[in-house]
């Protein structure tokens, strides 16, 4: 059985000075739900806080991005060999904020991801349509496309480092949500072509994540559904309570 896995992506929120609070409120929130994989992905500038604040606890820290290159002239990026350094282990790749405003694209989210996986991070990595590209019926194309390129080379020996989180990019930040039946026949897409590309055992074993709007009052009722195991989680996360009734209702889904 899949352990389902509850991330919160911050974003561009949280202080330094407010992430120990908010760690040590989220951990003590969920601390009864064991058998529920909890991360906090943070801002770079975060992480020592964000680590030092989980230590003994079940919480896991992550950041929202790295470089594939371990060093070099990258202004403003960070190795997968500082975030380790640091006692981060997750790493999200690919989210649909890093492909409009920053130019990623499947080759370099590929690069990135390999990078991760290689420095045993877990690499968390996001894929997703546009509402322009549902309503043009190009759903299963650009899922397929995203996967296709995004995790060339990696083998299936790798994935028990990889998560795939589906984002309708649609859905995040609006409010709107894709409905149970929707998120679940793109999830079932999604590990079909995970069969076709690593086996289908392995692609049975790796977790895939649904990051639309996911909230207290949907959580459960998504995280019902087979293929769905788990969320990437955005506004909900930035406070203890509502991210508890997310993880809550994966513990009830488990």
């Amino acid at each position: 059985m899949r352990k389902k896995i509850i991330a919160g992506n911050w974003k561009m929120n949280v202080k330094p000075s407010e992430t120990a609070a908010l760690v040590k409120a989220i951990a003590e929130a969920t601390r009864q739900y064991p058998d529920v994989e909890v991360v906090c992905c943070t801002p770079a500038i975060d992480v020592p806080a964000a680590v030092a604040a989980a230590a003994g606890t079940h919480v896991g820290v992550g950041t929202e991005n790295c470089h594939w290159k371990e060093s070099g002239a990258y202004t403003g990026e960070i190795s997968t060999g500082m975030i380790v350094d640091s006692g981060a282990k997750y790493v999200i790749v690919g989210h649909s904020e890093r492909r409009q405003y920053f130019g990623e694209t499947d080759e370099t989210v590929n690069l990135r991801a390999r990078a991760a996986i290689a420095a045993g991070l877990t690499a968390i990595v996001c894929i997703g349509e546009t509402l322009e590209e549902r309503e043009a019926g190009r759903l299963n194309e650009v899922i397929e496309r995203q996967m296709n390129v995004g995790l060339k080379d990696i083998a299936a020996a790798d994935c028990a480092k990889l998560v795939i989180a589906y984002e309708p990019v649609w859905a995040i930040g609006t409010g709107k949500t894709a409905t149970p039946d929707q998120a679940q026949e793109v999830h079932a897409l999604i590990r079909a072509t995970l069969a076709r590309l690593v086996g289908a055992e392995t692609a049975e074993t790796v977790r895939i994540q649904y990051g639309g709007s996911m909230k207290p009052g949907n959580a459960a009722e998504l995280l019902a559904k087979k293929d769905i195991d788990g969320g990437l989680i955005g506004g909900a996360a930035l406070k203890a309570d509502s991210f508890a009734g997310i993880i809550e209702a994966a513990q009830a889904a488990k």
